[in-house]
């Protein structure tokens, strides 16, 4: 396997499409290019409309081509997690192989049979997850790769999502001639960028990913994302009260208001306008604490239906919260969130360089799902087209070095000629 890997990663939100074009090398993760494009052709349930996702995708695709000078071929796909559902199954293969030892075949073959499982005809199984390997009566989360045995039981999570809705959106990216490397549950793909499986090993984590249209609600318990639920509400329906009361505020200036220029969390707040714009040929205002004013029932009955959902889950046993997509650029959220809850709360922004929005932390947290299945699949196929990337590339560090030398000799001749004079 090449020490350097580029991948592209799309994120279909219920508002826009995201990529990411991202590298690995060695063990150093470095973002390319970011691309969101807005899309009206889908929400957190169906897709309405797939020649308007189609064309939002393409879009990104062609915006960030004109950056990279290179073909996008390739993408890995976060979907909804609408309906997930999770089927834990465990499944022993024998070791066939002439020196006894297992291999990734080995594994494939478990996963395979795992994949048998019979499930709910209105679900396709996502992803397989290998969660336990047991060999020699000793069990460990760990590839027991090379060690010798007669059998290896493998306990996996088979992630499900509505089959409708996943179907339609790879379609949607295969219209626009890409092809899906592999396909994530958003809420997975949280986890995996936020380093939560890690974390969830002494008590339970619950993820609120907040959207423009709906809050997805994953739980993830030792080490496991166990469920996930949606809730019909999120960032843009509280923002929804701002465009009610103020009808010349569009929803999307209404929601770049209650992302960075309110604190929910403060009863008093500035007097100073935060936007200003003309209705009938009159300049108007509204303040910090007007904005914060008119969103507060809103955000009271956001809180209520997240109160609701976890009330059973905050019974079994110690829980956080971490909040993240784009409603988590929410100054405040956090901490209103933890007063309702009695829990540690804390907002997760991802601090990749190019990527420090807490909107695109699921498309971030693609690279990592996928490279970790790398070991089992052996694939060696990247998003690009590396010739033209690197030929583009190398023309871009030559022209700088010319440039450069330019300069330099520029200087030199400066510094000699004052010399001189």
């Amino acid at each position: 396997m090449s020490e350097k890997q580029i991948f592209a990663a799309i994120e279909a939100s219920d508002h826009e499409i995201r990529l990411v074009i991202g590298e690995f090398f060695n063990t150093r993760f470095n973002i390319i290019k970011v691309e969101r494009i807005p899309c009206s052709g889908l929400t957190f349930s169906e897709v309405k409309d797939p020649d308007a996702v189609s064309t939002s995708i393409r879009k990104a695709v062609e915006e960030a081509k004109k950056m990279i000078s290179a073909d996008i071929r390739m993408v890995i796909l976060a979907v909804p997690s609408y309906r997930m559902k999770r089927y834990s199954v465990k499944t022993t293969v024998e070791i066939r192989g002439i020196d006894g030892v297992v291999t990734a075949q080995d594994v494939k073959t478990a996963l395979g049979r795992a994949m048998k499982t019979k499930i709910d005809p209105s679900l396709v199984i996502v992803q397989s997850v290998p969660v336990k390997y047991t060999v020699n009566g000793v069990s460990s989360k760990r590839m027991p790769l090379d060690e010798r045995c007669t059998e290896m039981t493998v306990d996996v999570d088979l992630l499900c999502a509505d089959k409708k809705l996943t179907f339609d959106l790879v379609e949607c990216v295969e219209n626009t001639g890409l092809k899906v490397m592999d396909v994530f549950l958003d809420i997975y793909a949280v986890g995996k960028e936020a380093a939560l499986f890690e974390q969830a090993n002494d008590h339970q984590i619950i993820v609120l990913k907040v959207e423009r249209e709906a809050t997805t609600l994953g739980l993830i318990r030792k080490g496991r994302l166990t469920t996930a639920a949606i809730l019909p509400a999120g960032i843009g329906t509280i923002a929804g009260a701002i465009t009610e009361k103020y009808s010349d505020i569009s929803s999307e200036m209404a929601v770049e208001l209650l992302l960075y220029s309110a604190r929910l969390n403060q009863t008093v707040c500035s007097s100073n306008p935060v936007h200003i714009w003309s209705e009938n040929g009159e300049t108007r205002t509204i303040s910090e604490q007007e904005l914060v004013d008119c969103v507060r029932d809103y955000v009271n009955l956001w809180l209520d239906s997240i109160e609701k959902t976890c009330i059973p889950i905050l019974q079994a046993g110690p829980t956080a919260v971490m909040i993240t997509g784009e409603g988590g650029e929410t100054e405040g959220l956090d901490d209103l969130v933890s007063e309702r809850l009695h829990v540690e709360t804390q907002t997760y922004i991802p601090e990749t360089l190019g990527g420090r929005n807490a909107g695109l932390t699921a498309c971030l947290g693609l690279f990592y799902a996928y490279q970790d299945r790398l070991p089992i699949t052996g694939y060696e196929d990247e998003s690009l087209d590396m010739d033209a990337f690197i030929n583009a590339v190398s023309y871009r560090e030559s022209s700088d070095e010319n440039k450069e030398d330019t300069l330099t000799d520029k200087l030199k001749g400066l510094f000699l000629e004052g010399k001189k004079n």
